[in-house]
């Protein structure tokens, strides 16, 4: 067991055994170590959380392309893009704002206020009064206000679930109380801050407050971190980049063109903004800035709870789950699992015999579980008990029945209760061989037994011999429904899931057998305090359980993943949880039993606490990216043909094909298809395997030419077009008609070979941007109003043909690219 150091300065000259300190001693102490506050008090007003709120990059990304395109005119664009900043600002201001109230989540889990011993006299004082030297009083179902030594009390148990993840009542003991205080002192002689007495009444001699505290310390490690860049913003910002650097210089290259060939400056000035409208890449912040949200919408749908828009991009590309055991794969409580009844007996009247040692008000979850699990025998009545102390090890209750016959009940650990029954050698290797298979599978076994007591005798000490054996009865954590199934689905991804929980071995490995994590010999090992995860990790990196590992051996274990290139998710609902939930590349919290500790770092919360969620939320994420991928793919696609158009045209000498106006028509139907089209597309039926993301990109090299090789074809269809309509009569509306009739047609067609008309809206935009170019083209009024004429039954044959020929071409080259590989990073797929 692990020892802890006691620092002899932390605790004045003179205190020890029973006795409580003076206020001269008190005031020396608080000079010296300072309140008992996790967390130091300060001041935070809106001011913080706007400096705060200003170091998200995603703000200044808009704030700085809403800027460019303001500079280059774009009034509208910039307006967009500052009204789409007005739902981020306030999401980011406010889950600043929640960090920052954190502190008082994790003050949830501290006593507000503690019984302590000071001048002779025992007073209530508010627990961030106490220093170290203090003596406390802890009563069950109070918590620890600080770390301190147990220096009296019997039958302790605590609950550390959300400080250490072990599921079960931890014993503790009482050390001696000579003087001085020993140097150090095993775990179980230790009250912890945050963690909570079930039984007995305790006596707390104060070492550790505030910070110092284990508690201090994973709190501590919450309050770091940063806001940082995702790959997928960083490689939106790289392609923003460089198209607008293309576009500036097309846009000074043509100016200075248009003059040289003796236009004038109007019409260089309006060669040079329409190209700069039709080049400026204002859609592709957009678009992802919309995309994020509907994620977040989709995901809650799921019962997936978003508190930053990024998670959606970066649950999608989780390639490892670090998952916590108590509470997230199992259901966090204990139930009786299992009866072994002696010969003579049968389940319910083991299980009637066991309630009847069993106390109804106590703390005990054990307890708690038996009376759960049946009722005491209604013609009896509770006559002595005899409570559990360690040093007993069982529990014993005597009952008076009919006739005032008199019953003693014990339960206890099953050495103990077999040492109290006549047997033969054999019948007690028999039990204790049950005992040790019920172990081996991770359940906590207890032994209960019963004796008739001499009717009308006084009952003056608890029965030690003479027992007869009722049986045993093993107890155990469930494992939640459906996180079999959620396993396999994420191993057949690719994915690893690794079980780490500061639980016992064969406890943790039994449950990692049960849900299929590893087959039927999952990879365990159980850590020591001074071992080192990364040392771990990679001496056995085929590991599936890491067993009683403390908070910061499970945050050396995301680091040292995240090293080897891993994308880390780390689900927990405990304190302890809260340094790796931050640490991970995506943090996921227990919505429903989750401490707010946990739900305050995580930017995902699960609100049905199930693990299959994670699941459905990675495969959403991932689908996110393919959709994502198609939207750009068609902002490439059709700014292509518009943006060479608009340059090259005007370069040869020729009227402008595009005007501003026709510009603003383009971007009503760009727009719309780009954010909504691909929002329906289904996804597969299977998750796609997951990639090994450190650097994301967009498309595969082979992606890449495709879209090089359409959009090429989409030039030469456009220009090849509106040369053969302007011919030697040089019929300017004519051809600027047709040019733009090949362009909107071929965008349907884009629209059709990436989505296959999968989902109404995709249907629904491209019949709007064919009506669209009939009216505005067959109709004179409007055609007069935009300087188009009328196009001919042969023209409108070549735009069909056009447009059929980018869809076919679309879908062989482009949208054939694997869906699995979309958003390739720097890795190859596993």
């Amino acid at each position: 067991m692990a020892q802890r150091r006691i620092p002899p300065e932390q605790l004045p000259l003179g205190v020890s055994g029973h006795l409580g300190m003076s206020s001269e001693q008190v005031a020396a102490q608080r000079r010296s170590c300072g309140d008992n506050d996790i967390v130091p008090q300060t001041t935070s007003g809106w001011f913080s959380v706007a400096r705060d709120t200003a170091r998200d990059p995603m703000l200044w990304f808009l704030v700085v392309s809403a800027g460019l395109f303001a500079l280059l005119g774009q009034l509208t664009e910039s307006l967009v893009l500052l009204l789409a900043m007005g739902p981020l600002l306030g999401m980011d201001a406010y889950l600043h704002r929640r960090t920052q109230a954190s502190s008082a989540g994790l003050a949830s889990r501290l006593a507000p206020s503690a019984r302590v011993l000071r001048d002779g006299q025992w007073r209530d004082l508010v627990s961030r009064e106490l220093v170290p030297g203090d003596l406390v009083e802890v009563k069950p179902g109070e918590y620890f206000p600080a770390d301190g030594l147990l220096v009296a009390g019997d039958g302790l148990q605590a609950d550390e679930s959300t400080l250490t993840g072990e599921s079960l009542p931890v014993v503790k003991r009482a050390i001696a109380v000579e003087a001085p205080l020993p140097a150090t002192a095993p775990d179980d002689r230790w009250g912890t801050a945050g963690t909570r007495l079930l039984t007995g009444t305790a006596w707390l001699r104060v070492v550790f407050t505030g910070g110092q505290t284990r508690y201090g310390e994973i709190v501590r490690t919450a309050a770091e971190g940063s806001h940082g860049t995702t790959p997928l913003q960083k490689a939106i910002g790289e392609l923003v980049v460089v198209l607008l650097a293309a576009a500036l210089s097309l846009c000074a290259v043509l100016a200075a063109v248009r003059l040289w060939q003796g236009h004038g400056w109007i019409d260089a000035a309006l060669s040079a903004v329409t190209l700069a409208v039709a080049a400026v890449p204002e859609e592709f912040p957009v678009v992802y800035t919309f995309f994020l949200g509907m994620g977040v919408f989709r995901l809650a749908r799921k019962n997936a709870l978003v508190r930053r828009a990024v998670a959606v991009e970066n649950i999608g590309r989780t390639t490892c789950i670090l998952s916590d055991k108590t509470g997230t794969i199992t259901a966090g409580s204990l139930v009786l699992s299992h009866t072994v009844p002696a010969p003579s007996l049968d389940a319910r009247a083991l299980l009637q015999m066991a309630i009847s040692a069993a106390r109804p008000d106590s703390g005990d979850p054990l307890d708690q579980a038996l009376h759960a699990a049946g009722s005491t025998p209604p013609a009896a009545s509770r006559a002595i008990d005899f409570p559990f102390t360690e040093a007993r090890r069982r529990e014993t209750a005597v009952w008076s029945g009919a006739g005032r016959q008199l019953t003693a009940y014990t339960k206890g650990a099953p050495e103990t209760v077999l040492s109290l029954c006549d047997l033969t050698d054999p019948e007690r290797s028999r039990w204790l061989g049950l005992v040790d298979e019920h172990a081996r599978c991770g359940r906590k076994v207890i032994a209960c037994a019963w004796k008739d007591l001499i009717a009308g005798q006084p009952v003056e000490r608890e029965p030690d011999h003479g027992f007869e054996i009722a049986g045993l009865l093993a107890f155990e954590d469930p494992v939640r429904d459906g996180v079999r199934e959620a396993i396999a689905d994420c191993m057949a991804a690719g994915m690893r899931v690794v079980m780490v929980t500061g639980d016992h071995l064969a406890t943790a490995t039994a449950i990692a057998r049960a849900i299929g994590l590893g087959g039927d010999r999952p990879r365990a090992v159980a850590l020591d305090a001074v071992d080192d995860p990364a040392a771990l990790f990679r001496q056995h990196k085929a590991l599936d359980v890491v067993a009683r590992a403390t908070p910061a051996q499970k945050l050396a274990l995301v680091q040292a993943m995240q090293a080897a290139g891993e994308f880390v998710a780390v689900t927990g609902d405990g304190v302890n949880d809260v340094p790796a939930l931050r640490q991970a590349d995506i943090g996921v919290a227990m919505g429903a039993r989750g401490t707010q500790s946990a739900r305050e770092v995580a930017p995902v919360v699960l609100l049905d606490d199930n693990f299959k969620t994670i699941v459905d939320a990675v495969a959403e994420g991932r689908q996110l990216f393919q959709n994502l991928r198609w939207a750009f793919a068609y902002l490439l696609l059709v700014h292509m043909p518009l943006v060479v158009g608009a340059a090259l045209i005007p370069l040869m000498g020729l009227p402008l094909l595009f005007l501003p106006i026709h510009i603003v028509w383009l971007e009503l139907v760009i727009h719309p298809t780009a954010m909504l089209a691909f929002q329906d597309l289904p996804s597969g039926t299977t998750l796609a395997h997951a990639p090994r993301p450190r650097k994301a990109s967009f498309f595969t090299t082979r992606a890449w030419g495709a879209i090089g090789l359409v959009g090429a074809w989409i030039v030469v269809a456009m220009i090849g077009s509106y040369l053969q309509a302007l011919g030697v009569e040089r019929d300017v509306e004519h051809a600027r008609a047709m040019a733009l009739a090949v362009l909107l047609m071929a965008s349907v067609g884009v629209t059709a070979g990436l989505t296959r008309w999968r989902g109404a809206a995709s249907r629904w935009l491209g019949i709007a941007t064919v009506a669209s170019v009939v009216l505005a083209i067959q109709v004179p009024v409007v055609g007069r109003v935009l300087n188009l004429r009328p196009l001919h039954g042969s023209d409108w044959l070549l735009v069909v043909l056009a447009s059929v020929l980018t869809a076919w071409l679309v879908r062989a080259l482009v949208a054939g690219d694997p869906p699995a590989t979309s958003l390739r990073t720097s890795g190859t797929p596993t």
